[in-house]
């Protein structure tokens, strides 16, 4: 089982941006791989602390996180294509972008492990909406939708920036009360990507990139709701150079409304209109539910506003801890227009006492129903 992100960095759930911002910090000094060599465990705990931070220092992830946990960034188990955040597409490379980010480029952003790096340049992402039915949502489905992405065209080459030598950034060593540490700024000629391009095909962008439609397989995992975000690993733009890797497709889930359930988190409810005679005498109703349909008995003499629970009926959890119920709310239909003969009925029962309102000291209160519904 993965460990909690906020035990990771030593901070409560209540901890604001900048107390997990100092948190990190005080643990990537302390793990950083310059001041451990060799340290395997160190290097982990700092992977961790990366991490954790990529999601607690996002307002976005860190809400997803806080709801669902660690299955808010998972896919079925996957890395790839699973939820945003680390997902298992972030490198040491993107780990030392992001510490350089926080400590303004100390520790050179990998320099001191075996020299200078080579620059690594990511793609743009993409952004793109997927709706899901209630069905989807109960089964999990994988959808195969066209994307139009930057790519490198075929026959463009790069050569390597003679400013910095293809790292991408320049260096400079100064003195802090933590010693000597190398400062990196982008490099001004290739703009971070370490090459600039040879050849240009025909066609192509000033960056050697053309557009290319694509079909793309996104994994949707059961128990995904409205505004969840997915993210497809390298299925965003690619970037110019030979060292580049591609941005990301993020994927907004769009859940649509279903013509007869309604949700509320993981359970369903279900308004089920009975006549005035099914009621009385009771009867067996076949209705609709996202695993297909159910029969289901009306007792006799059944009282509008009553609360049948189908347990298990309604959707999955997104942790798979459990499933919902679906709540079908039986609502007696009482008739508006009768003939001469049934209003003639009617008239013969006000007076009797099978008719008269008797309910027991037993039958709950509408708002009582509602709130063992809830609890």
């Amino acid at each position: 089982m993965k460990q909690d992100f906020y035990e990771i960095l030593g901070v409560d759930k209540s901890a604001d941006a900048a107390t997990i911002k100092k948190a990190y910090r005080k643990k990537a000094i302390k793990f950083h791989p310059d001041k451990n060599p060799g340290d395997k465990e160190a290097e982990e705990n700092f992977k961790k602390a990366a991490e954790a931070y990529e999601v607690l220092s996002d307002e976005n992830k860190k809400a997803r996180y806080d709801q669902f946990g660690h299955a808010a960034f998972e896919n079925g188990g996957a890395g790839a294509g699973g939820f945003g955040g680390f997902g298992g597409g972030m490198n040491m490379e993107d780990i030392f972008s992001q510490f350089g980010d926080i400590f303004g480029g100390a520790f050179g952003g990998g320099a001191g492990r075996g020299g200078a790096r080579t620059a690594r340049v990511k793609g743009s992402n993409m952004r793109i909406r997927v709706k899901v039915t209630l069905e989807d949502v109960a089964n999990g489905v994988e959808k195969k939708v066209k994307v139009k992405r930057k790519i490198k065209a075929e026959g463009v080459t790069f050569k390597t920036c003679a400013t910095c030598n293809g790292q991408g950034q320049v260096m400079r060593v100064t003195n802090t009360i933590l010693g000597r540490m190398q400062t990196s700024a982008t490099c001004p000629t290739c703009h971070g990507a370490g090459q600039s391009i040879d050849n240009r095909p025909k066609g192509s962008d000033s960056n050697g990139l053309i557009i290319k439609e694509e079909t793309v397989s996104i994994k949707i995992p059961a128990g995904v709701s409205d505004g969840v975000q997915l993210k497809v690993t390298g299925k965003g733009n690619e970037a110019p150079g030979n060292n580049s890797i591609s941005g990301d497709l993020l994927v907004l889930i769009e859940e649509t409304p279903h013509n007869k359930l309604t949700r509320e988190g993981m359970n369903l409810h279900y308004d089920l209109y009975v006549n005035f005679s099914e009621a009385v005498l009771g009867v067996s109703k076949e209705i609709e539910t996202v695993t297909g349909k159910v029969k289901i008995k009306i007792d006799g003499g059944t009282q509008s506003g009553k609360i049948l629970r189908l347990r298990g009926k309604g959707l999955p959890s997104i942790e798979r801890y459990g499933t919902g119920d679906l709540l079908v709310h039986i609502n007696v239909w009482t008739p508006q227009n009768l003939s001469k003969e049934q209003k003639q009925f009617f008239e013969k029962t006000l007076d009797d006492d099978n008719f008269t309102p008797n309910p027991s000291k037993g039958d709950k209160s509408f708002f009582e129903k509602v709130k063992d519904m809830f609890s």
